[in-house]
């Protein structure tokens, strides 16, 4: 021992969700937290104690965006961020929806707007996690600082088109 305490604090343990429309949009909210950069955000937040990260996404999803009715809800990956100084273990789950769902602003201090975007299309800047996620979904490189572990449905995923 150095006699220097660790400054590294508690990992967070979260879950962020890809919500997927029949015309393949996803939903995606815009985020403004107090003391935070403005950004786009997937709904999400931490996993309770007791939680499955299925169960988390279902839970978010209705506490954010107020979208009760969501199926197929599965992991495709996890991400794990350890070059800040909290690690972040963040699992994406990818749920579906019918085409009449209608997200609403529940938490106005964090997000003030929901919208459909088309996944090509998505807005920017996005919430870090958010952009590890979205990256793994498309099957593309994630940004620096992330390492995306997919999970088996994953492959399953790619071959239903996501």
């Amino acid at each position: 021992m150095t006699g220097r305490p660790d400054k590294r604090r508690e990992p967070v343990i979260g879950v962020g969700a890809v919500i997927v429309r029949p015309d393949g949009a996803v939903l995606i909210g815009h985020r403004i937290k107090r003391g935070e950069t403005p950004c786009w955000c997937l709904p999400g937040g931490h996993v309770e104690a007791g939680e499955s990260f299925e169960a988390a996404a279902e839970r978010e999803i209705a506490e954010e965006s107020g979208i009760q009715e969501v199926t197929q809800t599965r992991v495709f990956a996890v991400a794990l961020r350890t070059g800040a100084d909290r690690t972040h273990v963040t699992a994406g789950v990818v749920a579906r929806v019918d085409a009449a769902a209608v997200a609403t602003t529940l938490e106005p201090e964090v997000f003030d707007r929901w919208m459909w975007a088309r996944p090509e299309e998505l807005p920017v800047p996005l919430f870090p996690a958010s952009a590890a996620l979205l990256a793994a979904w498309q099957a593309k490189p994630v940004p620096d600082g992330w390492t995306v572990y997919p999970t088996a449905d994953a492959v399953e995923l790619s071959r239903e088109g996501r």
